[in-house]
C-alpha cells in the first residue's frame, strides 16, 4: 500500500507547493510510482505540472464532495510514473459545502483508499491554513512533511501546526507522524540560518532532515514552463538537492536503491531545448 505524505504548513511562502511537486517527481524518477493530489484551491501544483485550471475536469474538489471516484481524477504528466489529481479554485465550497456532511473528516482517506496500491508514494500538497482541506489531507496521511524557512518568522506557527496534528492523533488518525522537518530556500553562509538550524535540530532532533533546499531561480522559473524542476533542468542545484531528498525520505523507511539518486539524475535527462541559456553557475 502506498505511503501517503502530507506536505503542510499553515504559513504561505515557505515553498510547500514546489516541495510536493519536486518530490513526487523526484520519486517518479527514481522508478517508484508516485501519486500528486491538489488539495490547495490555489491548484498550483495543477499548474506547475502543465496542467490548465480546468473547472469541468474532475478534481479533489469531486472526490471530497464523493461526485467521483478517486481513479477516475487521476491524470497522467509529462513525466513517465508521475500522476496527479487536479485541483480548481471550486475547492474552496469544499470548507463551507462539508460543515455538516457525514464523515467530513475523512472525505480524502476514503477517496484514496482504492487507489492506493496503485502508487509507492501518494503526496498532498496543502493549502497554506489550517482548514477543513488540511484536515481532511492530515486525516487520509500517514505523515507530514514540513517545509519551513531558516528565519526566525517562519518559527511562529510551527507550534500550532504541531498541536493540531497532535489533537488530529487524538481524534481522528492516531497513526499520523511526523515525517520530517525540511529547510527550503536556504543559505547557510548566513549566521541567521544557521543558529535557526541549530535551534530546530534542538527541536525536533532527528526529524530536522538533513537535506536542505537551496534558493534556486531554477525552481522558481519551472512553474511557469508548467515542468518539474527535474525535467525543466536536471543539473540545476534545486533538482539535485529534491532527488536527494526523496532518496532520504525512502531510506527512512527502507528498502531504497542505494543508486535511487543517480538514477534519477539518469531517468530525468531533460531534451536540449529545455535548458534554458546564460545560467549562472551560483543560481544553477
Amino acid at each position: 500500500m502506498g505511503r501517503v505524505i502530507a506536505v503542510a504548513n499553515q504559513k504561505g511562502g515557505v515553498g510547500k507547493t514546489t516541495t510536493a511537486i519536486n518530490l513526487a517527481a523526484s520519486f517518479a524518477a527514481a522508478e517508484v510510482k508516485s501519486l500528486l493530489v491538489d488539495c490547495d484551491p490555489q491548484s498550483n501544483s495543477t499548474g506547475g505540472l502543465g496542467l490548465p485550471r480546468d473547472p469541468e475536469r474532475l478534481s479533489t474538489y469531486h472526490l471530497l464532495m464523493a461526485e467521483a471516484e478517486a481513479s477516475q481524477a487521476v491524470l497522467p504528466t509529462e513525466l513517465e510514473g508521475l500522476n496527479i489529481i487536479p485541483a480548481h479554485k471550486n475547492l474552496i465550497g469544499a470548507n463551507l459545502e462539508l460543515v455538516g456532511a457525514d464523515e467530513r473528516e475523512f472525505r480524502l482517506r476514503n477517496a484514496l483508499q482504492p487507489i492506493r496500491d496503485n502508487f509507492d508514494f501518494i503526496v498532498l500538497d496543502c493549502p497554506p491554513a489550517l482548514d477543513l482541506l488540511t484536515l481532511n489531507a492530515l486525516a487520509a496521511a500517514d505523515s507530514v512533511l514540513i517545509p519551513m524557512q531558516a528565519e526566525y518568522f517562519a518559527l511562529e506557527g510551527i507550534s500550532e501546526l504541531l498541536d493540531t496534528v497532535n489533537r488530529l492523533r487524538e481524534s481522528f488518525n492516531p497513526s499520523l507522524e511526523i515525517e520530517g522537518v525540511v529547510l527550503t530556500m536556504y543559505d547557510d553562509r548566513t549566521n541567521l540560518a544557521q543558529q535557526v538550524t541549530q535551534e530546530l535540530r534542538n527541536y525536533f532532533g532527528d526529524k530536522l532532515l538533513s537535506t536542505t533546499i537551496p534558493r534556486n531561480i531554477r525552481l522558481a522559473e519551472a512553474p511557469s514552463y508548467g515542468k518539474p524542476a527535474l525535467i525543466y533542468d536536471v543539473r540545476s542545484r534545486g533538482a539535485e538537492s529534491y532527488i536527494r531528498l526523496a532518496k532520504e525520505i525512502m531510506d527512512r523507511i527502507g528498502g531504497t536503491p542505494v543508486s535511487v539518486a543517480q538514477d534519477a539524475t539518469t531517468a530525468a535527462q531533460p531534451e536540449p531545448e529545455l535548458a534554458p541559456a546564460g545560467t549562472n553557475s551560483q543560481e544553477n
